[in-house]
């Protein structure tokens, strides 16, 4: 079993910038791919980001390149999300995922565990 923990969320102006934050705990497999994921109000659970834990093969969502950047730090078990350049349609539920095999993914229902999730308000 893994557990995650998101942090970091909250509300900043446009262009602004955020960190999040996923501590991964329990059983961790070196091979884990992990993922962000976000949900606005009334719409479908949204691809982000995503990095495969032991090759650091990255991949991100049209609509955050060059702006976001998804990152680990192996030694603490901990995934990043740096959101810069934000944008009021960046608002959502930001949830961090784990899958235990060493393939990426942009599907949801293809990750295994998840965190309670952070709530991102971006103002106008």
């Amino acid at each position: 079993q893994v557990q995650l923990v998101e942090s970091g969320g909250g509300l900043v102006q446009a262009g602004g910038s955020l960190r999040l934050s996923c501590a991964a705990s329990g059983r961790t497999f070196s091979s884990y791919t992990m993922g962000w994921f976000r949900q606005a109000p009334g719409k479908e659970r949204e691809f982000v980001a995503t990095i495969t834990w032991g090759g650091g093969l990255i991949y991100y969502a049209d609509s955050v390149k060059g702006r976001f950047t998804i990152s680990r730090d192996n030694a603490k078990n901990t995934v990043y999300l740096q959101m810069n350049s934000l944008k009021p349609e960046d608002s959502a539920v930001y949830y961090c995922a784990a899958r235990p095999v060493a393939s990426y993914s942009r599907r949801y229902q293809e990750y295994d565990y998840w965190g309670q999730g952070t709530q991102v308000t971006v103002s106008s």
